[in-house]
């Protein structure tokens, strides 16, 4: 039986009262289906990919990652596409359900990200410290930030159930966390006025950089992503989704606005260039690199938040919803990765570890950096596949209910 929203539903043929003109027949308009979008699975697909090559030691495809030709980098990429597709999702069930029920599903999910991190830094803490034992190579503990937590187990288990702990290349999914624990009343904020609730995320920003607030880490320092400044680009996502990306696309639209982005992103790259290649520095000004180092990643640099936007305007304007090439199966990869992020990451923070434990064990130049880096973009895919079969044969069986959109990966499902 079709659904009701696609039938025709007509009056009861029964006779009107005498002096009673019959209703018009009631018609229910088909609600055509709600359709993914896939530019955000493909660039969070793509996002996963160069996060894993960035963690893997200087290699040939290092060099195709955004972080060599400007400010920011695959992070941006991610926190951004997960406030939109967070606030899609989660501002869709409070809309429908109401603030507790919408605000139920986000704790649920947050539960099960941290779910996810500590059974990540359980796997990962074993993964290093075989390897370190089996190799008698003690250095791989002390060079992914575990030493701590061979001298101090019992002290450092609680520092990392508490997320103040977290070894090398473990910094994200603590930082959803905590961006997705303090969501529900920002959305419900957004939800009635979407501008005050960007610009009260722009004021804390602020007030984040003047006063230097952050969390302390253990066993020093600060969390590496302050989630006090990150959740500027968090927010900035959920206000885009929320309406903002429709209001300013006249704005995006206009010619002096792609100038003004090609500029600023010619200017990150020569900036970036002068890092490389140190003989063209003298035509950097020193007002120039007095006002703009240190460029604070922890915090999140204004030259960075800039930098991502000029990207997103650029990709925005240039590959439009209806973008042929997102049928094609080239990027069918990317855009699987990308709807089944969270699993990824974390096969990716795995792969990351065991490519860099080959590279340090075997030397073989250039040829086995490349094919450690392709192999894990493959197996990556390869594991992207086996998820999307096992939903499309579970939704098949009827065993469960099909869940709402996102809410079975990382960004969609609100971290």
């Amino acid at each position: 039986m079709p659904p009701v929203t696609d039938q025709i539903v007509g009056a009861r043929t029964r006779a009107a009262p005498a002096g009673v003109t019959r209703d018009a027949p009631a018609v229910l308009i088909p609600t055509p289906p709600r359709e993914r979008e896939l530019r955000l699975d493909l660039f969070r697909g793509l996002a996963l990919w160069l996060i894993f090559i960035d963690h893997l030691p200087q290699n040939l495809l290092t060099w195709l990652t955004l972080r060599n030709y400007g400010f920011s980098d695959a992070t941006e990429i991610f926190i951004f596409i997960s406030g939109y597709t967070a606030a899609l999702v989660y501002g869709r069930a409070m809309r429908e359900r109401g603030f507790v029920v919408a605000a139920a599903r986000i704790l649920r999910r947050v539960w099960q990200i941290y779910v996810a991190h500590i059974f990540l830094f359980t796997i990962f803490l074993a993964e290093i410290s075989y390897v370190a034992s089996s190799f008698e190579n003690p250095l791989y503990t002390e060079e992914m930030g575990i030493l701590d937590f061979l001298k101090q187990p019992d002290v450092t288990i609680v520092q990392a159930l508490l997320l103040k702990f977290r070894p090398v290349n473990m910094d994200v999914l603590p930082l959803y966390v905590a961006l997705m624990l303090f969501f529900p009343p920002v959305l419900l904020v957004m939800q009635r006025k979407a501008d005050l609730g960007l610009a009260l995320s722009v004021g804390f920003y602020a007030l984040t950089r003047w006063f230097e607030l952050a969390l302390p880490a253990y066993p020093n320092g600060v969390w590496f992503f302050n989630p006090f400044a990150w959740q500027l680009l968090f927010v900035f996502g959920a206000w885009c989704a929320l309406g903002g990306a429709k209001r300013i696309s006249r704005i995006l639209s206009l010619p002096a606005t792609l100038w003004i982005c090609v500029t600023y992103l010619l200017f990150a790259f020569y900036t970036t260039l002068t890092w490389h290649v140190p003989q063209l520095n003298h035509l950097m000004p020193d007002i120039a690199e007095q006002w703009m180092y240190p460029i604070d990643k922890t915090n999140l640099d204004v030259l960075r938040i800039i930098h991502f936007l000029a990207l997103a305007a650029l990709a925005v304007r240039f590959l439009p919803r209806n973008w042929p090439g997102l049928a094609s199966p080239w990027l069918k990869p990317l855009i699987l990765c990308g709807q089944s992020s969270l699993q990824i990451f974390c096969i990716g923070v795995f792969l990351a570890f065991a490519g860099q434990f080959i590279l340090a064990e075997c030397s073989g130049g250039a040829t086995i950096h490349l094919i450690i880096s392709i192999c894990g973009i493959l197996i990556m895919s390869a594991a992207a596949w086996v998820f999307s079969w096992y939903k499309r044969v579970a939704g098949k069986g009827g065993s469960r209910a099909k869940p709402a959109d996102g809410d079975s990966d990382l960004a969609g499902g609100g971290a």
